[in-house]
């Protein structure tokens, strides 16, 4: 498994609804709201790289209000705990 942490834009006055929707991805793992260019933070969990562009087309820019997205991959995990 990778984490894939995604950054949400929205529409204005849609993030509360984005983010619910995105927590309903298969993949997904957590969410929060975050400051800056972007309005939300999602993590989601993959079993390879090569899903991730089928779930962040297919799960995130399918959802309504959703107007950009800026996706981060992991490679390796320091001081889990």
């Amino acid at each position: 498994m990778r984490a894939v942490f995604v950054m949400i834009k929205t529409d204005p006055g849609h993030t509360t609804a984005v983010a619910n929707r995105v927590a309903e991805v298969p993949s997904f793992s957590e969410c929060y709201s975050i400051t800056g260019q972007y309005d939300l933070l999602a993590k989601l969990y993959v079993d390879d790289i090569d899903s991730i562009g089928r779930v962040i087309e297919r799960d995130i820019h399918a959802i309504p209000h959703v107007r950009e997205t800026y996706t981060i991959l992991t490679f390796e995990a320091f001081g889990v705990r």
